[in-house]
């Protein structure tokens, strides 16, 4: 038989010093798998991982090199509580210097959100557990850029080194 799930939204607990990377992955290597992917992706990443176990023990896996982090990321784990979904946080580097890295581990399925911005997380749950539905990241748009907007956008990107010339 089957029954409608609830649906639930968790807001992400996030540092506004930091990003966040949120997937799914398949396989409990993945809390290994990441972490080696940010220290080798960029000097001195800070960070912190949980990772939903979600047969066996189906407990938080976490690892990180920052205290901080990797608590914050374990209570945002408990309160998704989705199984085999991750969350990373992030500081000292951004999402853009080790997606692709992330991208590329055998395990992981697929990434819902890399992002410096407010995040909520769409639960649906089950008799059987819970999933990530999608995410909703950042604010809604308040209309189109201009021509100062983009020349705006892309001085910056110059600023921080994201573009060259």
């Amino acid at each position: 038989m089957t029954r409608t799930p609830d649906l639930h939204i968790v807001h992400v607990e996030k540092p506004e010093d930091s990003n966040i990377i949120i997937g799914q992955s398949h396989f409990i290597k993945t809390v290994e798998d990441i972490s080696e992917a940010v220290v080798t992706s960029v000097p001195d990443p800070k960070f912190g991982l949980a990772f939903c176990e979600s047969s066996g023990e189906c407990l938080i896996r976490v690892q990180g090199n920052d205290e901080e982090l990797t608590a914050i990321a374990a209570r945002n784990a408990l309160a998704i509580g989705a199984g085999h979904s991750f969350i990373l946080f992030l500081r000292n580097c951004y999402p853009i210097n080790v997606l692709n890295a992330i991208k590329g581990i055998q395990e992981v399925c697929s990434i819902y959100c890399a992002t410096a911005n407010p995040v909520d997380v769409i639960i649906a749950e089950s008799g059987r557990g819970r999933g990530i539905l999608g995410v909703i990241d950042g604010s809604i748009p308040q209309g189109v850029e201009s021509a100062e907007n983009a020349a705006q956008r892309t001085a910056f990107l110059r600023k921080i080194g994201y573009k060259m010339g």
